[in-house]
């Protein structure tokens, strides 16, 4: 079994010296992906502002993932799209996107939408919220079980996400989580995003 990564989603502003937060935060320690969330912006502008951080990830050989927008994933060349349940319909995305593209899907809390989405051909499942959070509104409550009972029964991945930090993440590590989705703890630590990357790996490099 593959050692749990990180995955980071970016905070709903990007700009101003976001690039260079993104940067630190890759160049700490491993990241496996970046997804890229905004929210209430044109489609030009998302694009103007996602090129910038795509090429970063490129260079540190993070897989960039476009939150909700498969059309503006498409254009980007991004390398795949995450879809909530009220998204566009993981049978479009992907043959918009085509085989090779990584498509995740909000499973919030169900063991019937994760088994719905790893029939239909998602590459990973996303349970959450784990801990309180502030990054979106906490509607659903996962639990450890949920867990460790998706990587018994699959072998498609699964991302923890929801107010997840250096200090409560363990126990995500321990139930089987492939990948722990983190926004506020790395974009808010008064150290630095690369200072929570660093605090992230010393954790997940033990296991």
């Amino acid at each position: 079994m593959l050692p749990c990564q990180l995955y980071l989603i970016s905070p709903l502003n990007v700009g101003g010296d976001f690039p260079e937060q993104l940067q630190s935060a890759l160049a700490a320690g491993p990241v496996a992906a970046f997804q890229f969330r905004v929210k209430d912006i044109d489609a030009d502008e998302a694009g103007r502002l996602a090129k910038p951080l795509k090429a970063i990830c490129d260079a540190h050989d993070v897989a960039f993932i476009v939150n909700d927008d498969v059309a503006l994933a498409k254009r980007l060349g991004a390398d795949g799209v995450h879809l909530g349940q009220g998204d566009e319909d993981l049978k479009q995305a992907r043959t918009q996107l085509g085989d090779q593209a990584q498509i995740g899907i909000t499973c919030h809390d169900s063991r019937h939408l994760a088994m719905e989405a790893g029939e239909g051909g998602a590459n990973y499942v996303a349970f959450g919220a784990f801990f309180p959070t502030r990054t979106k509104e906490t509607i659903y409550q996962a639990d450890l079980d949920l867990v460790r009972w998706w990587t018994k029964m699959m072998e498609i991945p699964c991302v923890a996400i929801g107010g997840i930090t250096p200090d409560n993440c363990q126990p995500l590590v321990d139930a089987g989580a492939d990948f722990l989705a983190v926004s506020g703890s790395v974009w808010n630590d008064p150290k630095g995003a690369g200072h929570a990357v660093k605090r992230f790996d010393e954790i997940l490099s033990k296991d």
